[in-house]
Parts: structure tokens; sequence; C-alpha cells
């Protein structure tokens, strides 16, 4: 795998915090750095994903009012729950 060097000035509360985990885990600061951003940035590509999906869906109109939903989360916990709102 190619790969390429990328340099950045972070905290020194988070670089300490990379060298605890490093030593915790027995791995170097470089892989603890790469688990973290490949993580973040999987996290990140999931929530783009999710929120062109939301998009699609306000665009095809399944949607829910905010009253219905407001009126549904207010009944939670009560003697009459409500059953969760369905798209129109």
């Amino acid at each position: 795998m190619k790969t390429k060097v990328l340099s950045t000035h972070i905290p020194v509360e988070m670089a300490e915090k990379i060298d605890h985990l490093s030593e915790r885990l027995d791995r170097s600061r470089g892989w603890v750095v790469k688990k973290a951003l490949k993580e973040y940035l999987e996290m990140e590509e999931e929530r783009y994903r999710l929120t062109l999906e939301g998009l699609a869906d306000v665009e095809a109109g399944r949607v829910v009012s905010h009253q219905e939903f407001k009126n549904w989360i207010q009944s939670l916990g009560t003697d009459r729950e409500l059953s969760p709102p369905k798209c129109d």
C-alpha cells in the first residue's frame, strides 16, 4: 500500500492521550492515529450517506409533521403512549 506523510499540530493534551493509549495498547503512535482517523472517516462517510438518504426521503415526501413527532415523544412513558408516527 502506498502511503503519504501528513503533518499537523495537535494540542499537547491530545498528544499525551495518544502516547498513553499507545503505551497501554502496546502499539505505536502512528498505529493509534491511523486507527482513529480511519474510524473517524468511516463515521463521517456514514453520516454523509444517511444525510443524503434523509434528504431523498424529504424530497419524496416521506416525512411526519413536527407536531405528530412531538406528541409521540411526549407520550412516551405515560399511560397513553402513542404509536410512532408514520409517513403520509
